[in-house]
């Protein structure tokens, strides 16, 4: 099997030369790049400061992001918006029944002119893809993300290809309409670091929102406020960032108590404790923090761990939610502490 990379600032073709090493970056230089993130992203996307600073964490902990929520709300521009504001390519794949896994990874052709076989190479060769409606794309299409989402590489025949850095899929879903749509297995849903919900906004932010729009989509006139270069030296930085000896044993009590849980059928997987860990220390690097809390990885247990569990039909809890159950979790972590 041969190996290949995609150079930095080119369309994908093929190359043998690595990335180079990218210089490190101290604490507060990141939290400040982060901060520029989000403000910048706040500019297109008005009222959801939580969400965004969890999208931009998520991006920093070189994960994935699912966005669950009603049509209209800003999914696909807050994927715009972080593309854009970092500098990176961007790719749209718009899901439908009869989206093939060639028209998402891309395929070999024969060139009429000069007689030779070439590999084409679809949407998911970009640093930023947005999979819109992906529950509407058929199970094969879905399947042909796990490679890139799990090892950022796309492997064509004998051929595999390292997907350039900083890498990221933020996928959307309408939790509402379900005509037509397959739902996620569990091996595709593990694949997203976080799973949110955006929401309507409030008055005075639709207020905000209709005024800015009224000459024109303030998308239009968005710069970036950082390179591509600069995320991959953030995210070699948080990867730096210590885990307290009891934030980490609490991150592994939260998880492993998901997998023994009465009202759980499916507990997280070690991609779970992964992800919590990694997601922790995006957001201490984002708060300016050298090192990382049990109270940070309890913050974000809920946004990271939800979406992996699955609720047993209890007839003695029928109406049980998984949020409650992971609430319980996070209660008796304390009680332990």
């Amino acid at each position: 099997m041969t190996f290949r990379e995609l150079p930095a600032g080119q369309k994908p073709k093929v190359s043998l030369s690595p990335i180079a090493e990218p210089k490190g970056l101290a604490g507060p230089e990141v939290s400040a790049i982060a901060r520029q993130l989000i403000g910048n992203v706040e500019k297109v996307v008005v009222g959801k400061h939580e969400q965004i600073v969890l999208a931009i964490a998520v991006f920093l902990a070189e994960g994935h992001l699912l966005i669950e929520d009603v049509p209209g709300v800003a999914k696909t521009m807050l994927a715009r918006a972080i593309a854009q504001s970092a500098g990176c390519t961007f790719k749209r794949i718009q899901c439908t029944p009869d989206l093939q896994p060639t028209d998402v990874l891309g395929e070999a052709r024969l060139e009429p002119t000069t007689g030779r076989s070439e590999f084409r190479f679809g949407p998911i060769f970009s640093q930023f893809v947005l999979v819109d409606e992906i529950n509407r794309a058929s199970p094969r299409t879905q399947s042909a993300l796990l490679e890139a989402m799990g090892e950022s590489m796309v492997t064509a025949g004998s051929v595999t290809y390292r997907l350039q850095k900083p890498f990221m899929v933020v996928a959307t879903q309408n939790p509402i309409e379900q005509e037509g749509t397959f739902l996620l297995p569990e091996a595709q849903k593990d694949r997203f670091l976080m799973r949110m919900e955006l929401g309507y906004p409030s008055y005075a932010d639709e207020k905000e929102m209709v005024e800015r729009f009224q000459l024109r989509h303030p998308i239009e006139l968005l710069q970036p406020v950082t390179t591509p270069d600069t995320i991959t030296k953030c995210q070699e930085y948080v990867r730096s960032i210590n885990v307290a000896p009891d934030a980490c044993a609490a991150i592994l009590r939260i998880v492993r108590a998901t997998r023994e849980h009465p009202a759980l059928r499916l507990g997280a997987s070690p991609r779970g404790s992964l992800g919590l860990f990694r997601a922790a220390q995006a957001m201490a690097a984002i708060e300016g923090r050298d090192s990382v809390s049990v109270e940070q990885a309890k913050a974000i247990a809920q946004k990271v761990l939800a979406h992996r569990l699955i609720v047993r039909k209890d007839a003695q809890r029928p109406d049980v939610k998984v949020a409650e159950v992971v609430a319980e979790i996070l209660g008796q972590v304390s009680a332990a502490a």
